[in-house]
């Protein structure tokens, strides 16, 4: 099943996106975090087919959404390295959006620095079929990885997410809040939603905002819940 995680805006605090967050529903042992089942998913080559339902259910899921008159929403869903070895994969995103009546910018689709660096020009070819599309492109845990910034040029990425391990040292840490700093000045420059996920502290959101940040994710706000319950949340916050 999907639980989805908000993200404000910082400057009117409204709910402008959800991350869809995979989680695995088991008989005997409960919820189970994605940590423990994503790595078999892949070995088992299930994660095809797993996140192929993921995408059509986040579309589908922000489609009633806005039926059900909640503020249109972008929907970010985690996208995995062998899913981009998928040469379906534009076509099936098209599907998808054409059958749950979404706009393609309402979609997101979060990658991280580590399936750049390891793909290189296919899939660069594929995240430009992806970007023709009208789909976003979000670089997540950015600042982890060891790619080169030249990826932030070189990929049409929509977005940037700062990892939460530098959001979790702000604002006592001076190396972090330089870090973030930095990264703020690149997405700046180069016209990037900048997102900070992993906020769990009001300081932190002093900081975020004094840096220029775009949109906040983190505990602080809310987390991760099914979408009824997503639903009412909004609603009360309304």
């Amino acid at each position: 099943r999907l639980h989805y995680q908000p993200q404000l805006d910082l400057q009117t605090g409204a709910v402008v996106a959800v991350e869809a967050l995979l989680r695995w529903q088991c008989p005997r042992r409960g919820l189970v975090a994605p940590m423990e089942f994503i790595p078999l998913l892949e070995e088992t080559g299930l994660i095809g087919p797993v996140g192929d339902w993921v995408l059509a259910e986040a579309c589908r899921q922000a489609s009633a959404w806005h039926d059900a008159g909640l503020p249109p929403l972008v929907i970010a869903v985690n996208l995995s390295p062998l899913q981009l070895e998928d040469g379906d994969l534009a076509q099936r995103l098209q599907r998808h959006l054409e059958q749950a009546r979404l706009q393609p910018e309402r979609l997101e689709l979060e990658i991280t620095e580590t399936t750049l660096m390891r793909h290189g020009a296919g899939t660069l070819a594929m995240l430009e079929s992806i970007n023709r599309l009208g789909v976003q492109l979000a670089l997540d845990d950015f600042g982890t990885g060891y790619s080169s910034l030249g990826y932030l040029t070189r990929f049409p990425l929509h977005t940037v997410k700062i990892d939460r391990s530098f959001v979790s040292q702000l604002p006592r840490h001076e190396y972090s809040v330089e870090v973030v700093r930095a990264i703020a000045g690149l997405a700046h420059g180069l016209g990037l939603t900048l997102v900070a996920e992993g906020v769990e502290q009001p300081g932190q959101v002093e900081l975020l905002r004094e840096l220029g940040c775009h949109r906040l994710q983190g505990f602080l706000f809310a987390r991760p819940l099914p979408a009824e319950a997503l639903s009412a949340w909004i609603a009360a916050r309304n």
